[in-house]
């Protein structure tokens, strides 16, 4: 299930942040991290609340001075917030306000790997998502998706060009 979030940050995130400088390579990669949770078999750390604002708090401390890194790499956190909207993961309180509610994460697996035929459905609106941004950001145009690669700044098709 990861279309579902790579594509629905990436929308989300450039409709509530808007801003040419965020590095969307670290956004895609924090809202899919947590997916890798399954293989310990169950929610953990980066499925909390907690763990996003810990990752935020060491990014914010280690990038002091560094501007520049700091800018690219809060896509990191942003993501991991990110993921605990699409994700739904605040339905299970024990996991979303750990340690708050108990030390233990309890015997569930990831929300991802629960959510049988609607996980299909959740993919394919990651898959439009993706799709439009595809289309919104030209990524067909090698220019525009090398400069993406390079960076991880998506510009609007229809945004006037810096001179």
């Amino acid at each position: 299930m990861l279309l579902w979030f790579a594509g629905g940050s990436l929308v989300l995130v450039f409709h509530v942040f808007r801003s040419p400088a965020l590095d969307y390579r670290w956004i895609v990669l924090g809202a899919v991290l947590p997916v890798s949770e399954a293989l310990l078999g169950g929610p953990r750390l980066l499925h909390t609340l907690l763990g996003s604002v810990v990752v935020l708090g060491v990014v914010m401390l280690a990038t002091r001075r560094h501007r520049l890194l700091r800018r690219q790499l809060l896509g990191l956190p942003i993501g991991l917030f990110v993921h605990l909207v699409l994700d739904g993961i605040w339905m299970r309180s024990r996991v979303f306000w750990w340690p708050f509610l108990g030390w233990s994460f309890g015997s569930d697996q990831v929300p991802e790997l629960t959510r049988g035929w609607f996980a299909l459905v959740l993919e394919l609106a990651g898959a439009a998502a993706l799709w439009w941004t595809w289309r919104a950001f030209g990524l067909a145009d090698p220019g525009r998706r090398g400069a993406f690669l390079r960076t991880g700044q998506l510009v609007p098709v229809d945004a006037p060009r810096r001179r």
